[in-house]
């Protein structure tokens, strides 16, 4: 174990300051996910849309101690009496570093994976057919990145007995720095594709980059169709173990059919011929599955064996997601594997929920730890107290062995999922946010099915990582001191997804008390508010924008008579001529605002009429302009400085000097930059899903769907999918406009589109009853979406109906 006193040389450090010395046990880069605060080493990271430094007098309240930093300037060590400070370059480098040292201290044999796909499905696979003969350590989910890779590492401990790593990289000389934290003794290659070709010269130059995690390695298992690899390979010094599907190799496929759900694979290994039988048919699946078996029998499993261990697999599942479940519950559905790295990330995500105050965790026992039992579920129950996790449910012959180790408000033990079953009764769960984490052997998945609501075919799905890393994008992209408000249409009610903004604005009060009924404390500005809600805005701290004098009249007279001081936001007209004060109105609401007891002015804003287009920059400087002068001259009266903000997400890209004291983030947030041009920094947020309820045989010239639009041209297959113009799939869409992706090719849409469903023309493609529909997401993007029927992608994502299910996920 890593001491404090060890950090400098390890690290070549310069010293700040140092306090006591101490054993390491959490490497800490995120500030919401602190467990044991006097154990952990922060590293504040300054990255280019983010600044760790920021967040360290916050650590130091919470109990943090150790701080490795990049930038002194940013404190000062007299501030922190008890701290450790080490200065480094680069905090990621010492956090390498660091791992690096902790992985020399054990001897155990690791494998290492790379390529451009499947690296996670192949570690994870390998996971479950090698736990009985060895305790593993492995990345959670897809920790695979220059940090991820060391915060797996470190993992390690000594009753370990695998470690499976995989590692990826996206530009030259990263891997060899992961290859030291990871020193893998087999090596597998899964496969090369184009992911992460635009951070390199060229195929050949990629190939070499990842290789280099295989320096010291003594075999290295690949395909041998990727010609450049191989071709590559042939000049170095590697032991391989090749397989192929068409020419010579050590595991040569001889046979290969597919008759659903099955794959039949014949090969020859050893001289000898073999035949196995894969529970899948997908290319994916079936690749990954053949690399997975070159790794068994190279450990010397028999086919039987093999054949037995492979039938137990399943696709993985590779995310938290957050559902909705019944009786005014939240599911966070983590049930394919349960190792500690993977419990303290779920754990950490159940901490940042606050859509309810109750948090409940249904949890299996813990597999593949490597820590001896009773201190493991001694760890596990101080990290479940420490993040007020007050009901627990422990299913499992072995957690149940430690059940005493747990306290709480209401504890419970089955020793089998069954069991638990059997006894459940879901009225039970009442608005509470319910953490599954449990191994693939456990079935969570039926437990999820009874307390998930009842979802309908169709469900949006909201990528909380792409909508963090596009906030963190319009971050950088703003002075230190400038503001966020993020505009909160159609997305993420209570996800944990706006931390980092600093106001919410949302349209109607209703929408504001539903944040509030979700546990965000952000402030919030209503934007349409009306006489009807102005109980619900006091009552639920929310702040209205006032625009015009007839609200103002009436807020003013409501505040008046029930005696209540309430901040409010005022809208200025500059030329938007839709809501706002306009310049003549300013005489008249300074007599009605000033020296008024009931209002606090917070801010000033205005509305830029065409912020997006290059053609009107003359009219909208014009606009910031008057805007200004309006805001000094009511900053005057009213004696005292306000926030003002007038950029939308066009608006933050193209005009930085008129950024203010806050911008206000809409469409940008959610993946779709307004100007056309850095679209490729931004990362799809939404996809929306559904399925084919139903397939029909079409003749030439028979009609499909209402008014007889859609015709037959020629013999047809006919897809009807769970989804119409009710759900916000709008009618425009319909008679081939619209198309979905039904396996990776586009379908269009024939006929009218339905008020639930609308049918799809899969004319040649191999698809069944049941099958996923992908409306939009990478492909089709929104903005395809609202090309296609002459809108903009607001109008596709506020259409999705209500009862279209949202399902938030991370990665």
């Amino acid at each position: 174990m890593v001491q404090t006193g060890q950090i400098a040389e390890i690290t070549g450090a310069k010293v700040l300051s140092f306090y006591t010395a101490l054993p390491i046990q959490h490497l800490l880069l995120d500030s919401r996910k602190i467990i044991a605060p006097s154990n952990s080493l922060f590293f504040a990271i300054k990255g280019i849309r983010h600044d760790g430094h920021l967040f360290i007098p916050n650590l130091y309240k919470k109990g943090i101690r150790y701080f490795i930093i990049e930038e002194s300037s940013k404190l000062n060590p007299k501030d922190f009496p008890e701290a450790s400070f080490w200065q480094v370059q680069s905090s990621v480098t010492a956090l390498q570093k660091i791992a690096a040292f902790h992985r020399k201290e054990f001897s155990i044999p690791v494998i290492g994976i790379t390529g451009s796909n499947g690296k996670t499905i192949v570690k994870e696979w390998l996971g479950q057919l090698l736990n009985k003969e060895f305790r593993i350590v492995k990345n959670p989910k897809s920790y695979n990145s220059q940090i991820g890779v060391p915060l797996s590492v470190w993992e390690i401990n000594e009753r370990h007995t695998l470690g499976i790593f995989e590692a990826g990289i996206s530009q030259p000389d990263e891997m060899q720095n992961l290859e030291l934290v990871i020193r893998p003794s087999i090596g597998i290659f899964t496969n090369v594709g184009p992911a992460h070709d635009e951070g390199f010269k060229n195929s050949e130059e990629k190939i070499s980059e990842k290789l280099k995690l295989f320096a010291h390695t003594a075999i290295l298992f690949y395909r041998k169709e990727y010609t450049e690899l191989h071709k590559q390979l042939a000049s170095f010094s590697y032991k391989t173990f090749s397989w192929s599907t068409n020419e010579k190799a050590d595991l040569q496929i001889i046979q290969l059919e597919k008759s659903t759900p099955n794959t039949t694979l014949k090969f020859i290994y050893s001289e000898n011929t073999y035949t196995l039988h894969l529970p899948f048919i997908d290319e994916a699946s079936i690749e990954n599955c053949i690399t997975c078996i070159c790794l068994l029998l190279y450990f010397k499993f028999s086919i039987s064996e093999i054949q037995n261990r492979i039938n137990t697999l399943l696709p993985i599942a590779m995310r938290l997601e957050l559902k909705e479940g019944i009786n005014g519950c939240y599911i966070i559905d983590d049930t394919y594997n349960n190792d500690f790295s993977g419990l303290t990330m779920a754990v950490n995500f159940l901490d940042q929920q606050k859509q309810r105050a109750k948090k409940t965790i249904i949890l299996s026992d813990l597999l593949e730890s490597g820590i001896e039992e009773e201190k493991l579920y001694k760890q596990i129950a101080g990290i479940l107290s420490q993040k007020g996790i007050s009901k627990i449910i422990g299913i499992g012959k072995t957690i149940s062995l430690h059940k005493n180790s747990f306290t709480g408000k209401s504890v419970s033990f089955y020793d089998s999922t069954e069991a638990f079953l059997e006894q459940l009764n879901p009225e039970e769960f009442e608005n509470e946010i319910i953490l599954i984490k449990g191994a693939r052997i456990f079935t969570f998945e039926k437990i999820v099915r009874l307390l998930q609501q009842k979802i309908h075919g169709t469900i949006l799905e909201i990528n909380l990582d792409a909508l963090a890393h596009n906030l963190n994008f319009y971050r950088s992209q703003l002075k230190p001191d400038t503001k966020i408000m993020a505009m909160v249409k159609a997305f993420a009610y209570g996800s944990g997804s706006f931390d980092h903004a600093d106001y919410l604005a949302v349209a109607y009060a209703d929408e504001g008390v539903a944040l509030r009924d979700n546990g965000i404390t952000l402030p919030v500005m209503v934007m349409n508010p009306s006489h009807q809600s102005f109980d619900k805005l006091i009552q639920y701290q929310l702040e209205p924008e006032l625009y015009s004098f007839n609200i103002l009249n009436d807020f003013l007279h409501y505040l008046k008579e029930t005696k209540t001081s309430v901040t409010v936001h005022l809208k200025l007209d500059t030329g938007m001529r839709r809501l706002g004060f306009e310049e003549k109105d300013i005489k008249e609401l300074l007599e009605k605002i000033s020296n008024n007891e009931y209002l606090k002015i917070a801010s000033i804003f205005t509305h830029l009429a065409a912020a997006d287009e290059a053609v009107h920059n003359g009219f909208t400087f014009g606009q910031l302009s008057k805007f200004n002068q309006m805001a000094d001259t009511i900053e005057a009266k009213i004696g005292y400085k306000t926030i003002r903000h007038a950029l939308n997400s066009a608006g933050i890209l193209r005009f930085p000097e008129a950024q203010m004291n806050m911008v206000r983030l809409g469409i940008g947030l959610y993946g779709v930059e307004a100007n056309g041009l850095r679209q490729s920094e931004l990362e799809t947020v939404g996809t929306l899903r559904t399925i084919i309820s139903q397939i029909k045989k079409v003749e030439p010239g028979e009609s499909v769907g209402y008014s007889r639009k859609g015709r037959a041209e020629k013999h047809a297959s006919i897809a009807t999918i769970a989804i119409g113009y009710a759900d916000g799939y709008n009618r425009r869409f319909g008679n081939g406009v619209g198309k979905v992706l039904i396996h990776g090719k586009l379908c269009p849409i024939i006929g009218n589109v339905c008020m639930d469903m609308c049918m799809v023309d899969i004319t040649g493609i191999s698809a069944a009853e049941g099958d996923e529909v992908i409306v939009f997401g990478e492909n089709p993007s929104i903005l395809e979406l609202a090309t296609q029927i002459g809108t903009i992608p607001y109008e596709i994502i506020t259409g999705i109906g209500e009862r279209v299910k949202r399902v938030f996920y991370t990665e």
